[in-house]
């Protein structure tokens, strides 16, 4: 996990490039593919996109590379200033990172994530990619903002659960794995140092109790003899 505000960039950072390009793919390719296919009469999707002369976005068209500029800005910031944040702390109020098992509680963050990004650039999306040579309704708008919610939390859930955010997880490990050894030496030093007066206190106590236990013997003895 990130432990200051320049590994949380560099990890959403990394996050976002993965996610962009997939979500890219997964809305050109997967759910209008046929689509573009049919409508150009083409047999790839490339082919489609190149013939009417790239994607539809805010009521013109554009290379792909714009759309993935486009939606990387806006996915970052929004990753940055809401998802990361918020993520974490909707997690915390569930989990606790100091007693439960740290998989755990990364899924909880990876599901608040995909809960608060999904809805947020669906809407976006739903802006980029109106129909505006149709007119304009707030209406259609939410009705294709929804649309695009139902297609895509599904992909976002089980992408970033199983695939993007381990790519991602074991990147940034290599990346700061000094960092990371550092943190973790450091953490088992101060855990050692701080059961080490526990465990003498412990003995001391022991002691005491076993100091007693023969001072009544002793003068049970003494009774005794007396």
């Amino acid at each position: 996990m990130p432990r200051n505000q320049f590994q949380r960039m560099v990890f959403a950072f990394l996050t976002v490039i993965v996610t962009v390009h997939a979500y890219v793919f997964y809305s050109l390719y997967v759910v209008n593919g046929s689509t573009l296919m049919e409508l150009n009469g083409t047999t790839s999707v490339l082919s489609a996109i190149h013939q009417q002369g790239g994607v539809y976005m805010l009521g013109r068209y554009v290379p792909i590379y714009v759309i993935v500029i486009v939606e990387f800005i806006l996915a970052y910031c929004l990753e940055v200033v809401m998802g990361s944040p918020c993520s974490f702390k909707l997690a915390c109020k569930i989990f606790d990172p100091r007693k439960n098992h740290p998989m755990i509680f990364e899924s909880a963050i990876i599901c608040a994530t995909v809960g608060l990004m999904c809805p947020a650039m669906s809407f976006l999306a739903a802006i980029l990619y109106y129909p505006y040579y149709a007119g304009f309704d707030i209406i259609s708008l939410l009705a294709n903002w929804l649309k695009l919610v139902c297609l895509n939390f599904p992909f976002a859930f089980f992408t970033q659960l199983f695939f993007i955010q381990p790519l991602i997880r074991t990147l940034f490990k290599l990346l700061f794995r000094r960092d990371i050894q550092k943190r973790a030496e450091l953490e088992e030093q101060m855990r050692k140092e701080n059961t080490k007066p526990k465990d003498e206190i412990g003995a001391i106590d022991n002691l005491m109790k076993r100091i007693d236990e023969i001072r009544a013997e002793l003068e049970q003895e003494q009774q005794n003899l007396s």
